[in-house]
């Protein structure tokens, strides 16, 4: 049991967020896994005549476990980052006011499996634009109370036990009228990091009435022609109202080419039913 004497005591809650954003994690499925916990998909969108949809939870490990389900906001920040927040920025509309979901809790054993229900409601009167919270699942500790813990009956010290809170937070989109956007990279850049491995420095600007979601793939391309991957990041995210999103993709080192010749191309592209569909795509020739 990992304790701390009273003299280092502090009260603590930690929390781990894991959302749809990742800019250096690498998703190989449509779902989020966070400590035992699976949910697909990783994010819901109602846009058009989509009124409901059901998102699946399991549970992976080797305990029951209990998920508490609310509803929190968040902004994004240009890198990426996610703030918390009670109120929306200027352009940000929240969409907690025109879905509801059901259960608010589950309990799941061990390799069980729940559904949990969301339906839009009263978004006849929205405004054209899109609507945009997070479905926030938080654990519940197992934490049996102080009389059932046994006693350490060789220590005088009062101890505390930390114990982590884990969370997901998914989006639910909700979009009103004809969703229009563009995205530009702005700028590109090759660069050494502090550990002197490379990476590729850019910016992407966004306009439009609704967010954009993909995957960025970059591939560098010899003067011969060969194409080589040299970096893939699924899920990546600029959300309204944000116009720009800095980012930095660690570039693989391959002894088959060199980053002095050629040219990178960055394609961010998304999936719209079994069809990708190119958002943004630019080149870097290198030197």
């Amino acid at each position: 049991m990992n304790v701390t004497t009273l003299s280092s005591f502090k009260k603590r809650r930690i929390i781990f967020f894991l959302l749809f954003f990742p800019s250096v994690l690498i998703f190989t499925s449509e779902g989020f896994a966070q400590g035992n916990l699976i949910i697909i998909p990783r994010r819901v969108v109602f846009e058009g005549p989509k009124r409901t949809e059901a998102l699946s939870l399991a549970n992976t490990g080797a305990d029951t476990a209990k998920y508490l389900i609310s509803v929190i906001h968040y902004r994004m920040l240009d890198n990426g980052a996610f703030e918390l927040i009670t109120q929306p920025d200027s352009g940000q509309y929240f969409a907690d006011k025109n879905f509801r979901f059901f259960p608010r809790s589950v309990v799941l054993a061990p390799n069980e499996a729940q559904t949990v229900k969301l339906q839009t409601i009263n978004t006849s009167g929205l405004n054209p634009g899109e609507y945009r919270s997070h479905l926030y699942f938080r654990s519940v500790p197992n934490v049996k109370p102080p009389g059932e813990q046994p006693a350490d009956t060789n220590s005088k010290e009062i101890s505390v036990k930390l114990v982590p809170i884990f969370g997901i937070a998914i989006p639910v989109i909700i979009r009103v009228g004809p969703p229009v956007s563009t995205v530009a990279v702005e700028r590109a850049a090759l660069e050494i990091d502090g550990q002197g491995a490379r990476q590729l420095k850019t910016t992407f600007s966004r306009t439009g009435n609704v967010s954009v979601y993909g995957d960025i793939q970059i591939d560098h391309v010899s003067p011969q022609g060969k194409t080589t991957r040299v970096s893939l990041v699924k899920g990546f995210a600029i959300y309204t109202p944000n116009k720009q999103r800095h980012a930095v993709f660690p570039l693989v080192d391959h002894q088959n080419f060199s980053y002095h010749t050629g040219k990178l191309r960055i394609l961010f592209t998304t999936t719209s039913g079994t069809r990708t569909v190119k958002i943004a795509e630019t080149e870097l020739e290198l030197h």
